[in-house]
């Protein structure tokens, strides 16, 4: 989800709240503490440079149970950062510490925005030798006549 969405999608709502993907509730009581910009600068496993840009905001759950986040608080905290850093339009990125501190893309479902698990991947497959992933079939759907020609290096199995 872009800035330009999240900004579009508040006015709309009651009450800002967050949801992990396996359906747990970020707690009501969290604060955003911060809403910033995140400029990242690599070089991947194939020498290539990289530049990664992403507006970042950090959810706390601060124990202060009394606490509740309105949208228009979250819009005001959005077009401040917007004037004194000068954030351009971009992707989201939510830090929330569960375990640990973990990074999120963010969906929303209608009523909730919904953290959704980021993963690892290999930027340059091509150039560090990871095999290319074989597709899997299930067996038990072949059909007969599927399953009697299978034969070695055919890709049936």
């Amino acid at each position: 989800m872009k800035l330009s969405e999240i900004k579009e999608i508040l006015p709309a709502l009651e009450d800002v709240a967050f949801q992990l993907e396996n359906g747990a509730m970020v707690p009501e009581h969290f604060h955003v503490t911060e809403v910033g910009q995140i400029d990242k600068r690599f070089i991947d496993c194939g020498g290539v440079i990289r530049h990664e840009k992403a507006v970042n905001f950090q959810l706390w759950d601060a124990n202060d149970y009394e606490h509740r986040l309105k949208p228009s608080k979250l819009l005001n905290i959005i077009r401040l950062s917007e004037e004194k850093l000068g954030l351009e339009d971009g992707e989201i990125e939510v830090e929330y510490q569960s375990g640990t501190i973990g990074k999120y893309s963010l969906d929303f479902n209608g009523r909730a925005f919904i953290l959704k698990n980021k993963m690892t991947a290999c930027l340059a497959s091509d150039a560090c030798g990871v095999p290319a992933e074989k597709q899997k079939k299930n067996l038990a759907v072949l059909t007969p006549a599927q399953s009697a020609g299978c034969t070695p290096g055919s890709g049936c199995c």
